[in-house]
């Protein structure tokens, strides 16, 4: 039996109860990737909340890949991970920072996901035995997902990953061409392209624009608006010239030159009434809108910056062929600039190789005793590891602001076991199966401790409750910032995402010594965070968590702003 499109089984997906009609802005991308999509929709999303509608983001990925837990940053970016324990791509980052909200699982697919449901269902025989083939199941199932992810909103704005002509995202492409054929006036398409400026004809081009606009109308869509990326702002005359080889309005090509801060995007966007001309298109009234709290962060921003502070960010993330990326550690990068701009001051922030600090290589250990601050981040595995614990180790004895981050607070741990306590072989399990002092290892695959993932995987995945010490620093950061979840129970809550755990067996050892445990989960199980205390160190905290996972620029972690305080203080 051929199955034919069905509208009728379409208009059963998209048929909401509400009375008022919901919208759905997809946001592509064309001619490179890179361009800044995953902004560009927050950037729509910020607009339209300050027009006082609700909204909601959701990223459309190509991989094969369930979440992006496995996949190594170095290709893929730093993994950002969701308060209810999704490893997702560093775009729902983004969309967090800019709208000041949790996303998590339904505001995420990847084609496996995807793929893997529509193959379930074929099985159990929910399509009642019909040839379940790619078109049209497959995008029915993207599209049961938005109506999923705008549940409760107003707008939701679907950012499909990849560039328009890819084979692996026209699966997405045909679900927006379904919806606005079923909803014309509640969908609309925002397409990101490139203009390039060739230094040896010093023009900016649009012929990049004007194929990639070609390859959606292939498919049988026209977009809405195209943002154009580019050195500069686009002249009119580009404007023009894309308008007519792209059958739009010159007003619908909007400007997004490089800018010196992502959070000027929004403002730039809304000088050129792009708010307005998506409101429009929606047939959604326009309200009065200032963008006051945004104006002010970007002030703050932009406010010229009387000292700078060095951090040194002991790095294993960075190597791409001949090139080194920072993208692994967008979320850190993201927390320390939210925590300069509330302190009112600048950063240089130097990456150190952990391979080239083990290997003692000159600039590396020079980098780092220039340094006014010290970070250990996230990182797995044996490859750098000793650099690592050598930058602790300097950090401690120079008493240089140190701050660990998961991997950062487990191997603090193995040096204040070695070089403190005396344990000379300590070490974690995770890279030393031997060793005779397993400072941090393994627990059973138990479900109420983690989540387990597949066959041998298991992970404390999302957000944890942990008690603090009273007295500590620890403690005393979060009261002054008034961030307690429960603060009658000392309850605070971050997010993790790690395997390996603190050994209990050795806390007595390490305290009697000066070692301090700030933090547990309530159960006492788990050590959450560690410090030195004060009169020993200036600042000297670690923990097993990621609190740069939940720093925004309009709410600083109070981590972090502590800790670039006590790096002002060393600095002078």
């Amino acid at each position: 039996m051929l199955v034919e499109f069905d509208p009728v089984r379409l208009d059963g997906l998209l048929n909401f109860s509400s009375k008022k009609p919901k919208k759905y802005i997809f946001v592509s991308g064309g001619v490179l990737s890179g361009l800044g999509k995953g902004a560009t929709a927050a950037s729509i999303g910020v607009l339209l909340k300050d027009h006082g509608y609700s909204v909601t983001n959701l990223k459309c990925e190509n991989y094969l890949n369930l979440d992006s837990g496995n996949i190594n940053p170095i290709e893929h970016g730093d993994v950002f991970l969701c308060e209810d324990g999704l490893e997702a791509d560093l775009d729902l980052g983004t969309y967090e920072r800019f709208l000041d909200k949790e996303v998590g699982y339904t505001n995420f697919i990847t084609m496996g996901q995807v793929y893997s449901s529509v193959i379930e269902k074929a099985k159990n025989l929910e399509y009642e035995g019909v040839t379940v083939d790619a078109i049209p199941y497959v995008p029915e199932e993207v599209i049961r997902r938005i109506r999923e992810a705008i549940d409760g909103y107003d707008i939701i704005l679907i950012e499909l990953g990849g560039t328009a002509g890819e084979y692996q995202n026209i699966v997405y492409y045909e679900a927006y061409r379904l919806m606005k054929q079923t909803l014309p006036d509640d969908v609309l398409l925002v397409h990101v392209t490139y203009f390039p400026t060739p230094s040896h004809i010093n023009e900016l081009k649009s012929k990049p624009t004007q194929l990639s606009v070609k390859n959606l109308q292939a498919m049988g869509i026209q977009p809405d608006i195209i943002v154009g990326r580019a050195d500069s702002y686009i002249d009119d005359k580009r404007k023009e010239k894309v308008a007519y080889f792209c059958n739009m309005h010159k007003e619908d090509v909007i400007s997004n030159p490089n800018v010196e801060s992502i959070y000027q995007i929004p403002l730039i966007f809304h000088e050129q009434g792009m708010d307005k001309r998506i409101l429009s298109k929606l047939k959604l009234p326009i309200k009065s809108t200032k963008m006051k709290t945004w104006k002010e962060l970007v002030d703050k921003i932009m406010s010229k910056k009387e000292r700078k502070l060095s951090i040194a960010i002991i790095a294993k993330y960075i190597a791409t062929g001949d090139y080194e990326l920072q993208d692994s550690y967008t979320s850190l990068i993201e927390s320390l600039h939210h925590a300069s701009w509330e302190n009112g001051v600048g950063l240089d922030l130097i990456f150190i190789n952990a391979e080239a600090l083990q290997k003692k290589q000159k600039k590396a250990v020079a980098n780092l005793k220039k340094a006014d601050g010290i970070i250990v981040p996230i990182g797995w595995g044996e490859r750098g590891v000793e650099g690592k614990i050598d930058a602790i180790q300097y950090a401690r004895e120079k008493k240089v602001p140190y701050l660990g981050l998961c991997y950062g607070m487990q191997l603090a741990s193995i040096e204040f076991a070695r070089h403190v306590v005396g344990l000379e072989k300590a070490h974690t399990l995770e890279v030393d199966e031997n060793t005779p002092d397993p400072i941090i290892h393994d627990i059973p695959f138990e479900k109420k401790y983690q989540k387990i993932k597949g066959v041998g995987a298991s992970m404390r995945l999302g957000a944890y409750d942990c008690v603090l010490k009273p007295g500590t620093l620890t403690y005393k950061i979060y009261e002054q910032h008034k961030a307690f979840k429960d603060k009658k129970k000392n309850l605070i809550s971050e997010r993790h995402r790690h395997r390996y755990e603190f050994n209990n067996k050795y806390r007595d050892i390490l305290t009697e010594k000066g070692f301090v445990i700030s933090g547990t989960t309530p159960d006492d199980f788990f050590v959450e965070m560690i410090e030195l205390p004060q009169k020993d160190h200036p600042f000297f905290l670690a923990t097993q968590a990621h609190p740069e996972y939940k720093s925004k620029p309009l709410h600083p972690h109070p981590i972090f702003i502590e800790y670039l305080k006590a790096v002002g203080k060393h600095a002078k």
